[in-house]
């Protein structure tokens, strides 16, 4: 069932204040990545594991290191409070080719658990990743 409160991205910065956990898994993070969902672009800013700055598309050749594409009804199931068995991390949605993963994966892997809590944090209580 579709979330009638859809997410917003945009909301990354305040959210990821929230969790001083968030930060520490991020030190030393540098790097700028596409979030896609459906039709709808974001180009995220990193800097030392701190959210700079989130900005909503479209862009004409937005330059970014990785991105990580999905419909927006797979983010949304992701986000909801207690995301059913398939949508709760962001491996499942890789696993059932929901979620498209593309360019340099290395700042993606090496800070793994910074992008899974990050993006958890936009579920409305806040809820970590599994």
């Amino acid at each position: 069932m579709p979330n009638p409160n859809p997410i917003d991205p945009t909301q990354l910065k305040e959210r990821a204040k929230l969790d001083p956990q968030i930060a520490r898994w991020g030190r030393g993070l540098n790097t700028r990545f596409l979030l896609e969902s459906g039709n709808t672009a974001y180009l995220i800013d990193i800097a030392d594991g701190q959210v700079q700055a989130v900005n909503q598309g479209p862009f004409v050749m937005p330059g970014w290191v990785f991105a990580l594409r999905a419909p927006a009804e797979e983010w949304q199931a992701f986000w909801q409070a207690r995301p059913e068995p398939g949508h709760h991390d962001l491996f499942a949605l890789i696993k059932r080719r929901s979620l498209k993963v593309e360019g340099n994966l290395q700042p993606f892997m090496s800070h793994l658990f910074f992008f899974k809590a990050l993006l958890a944090s936009l579920r409305p209580n806040g809820a970590s990743a599994s």
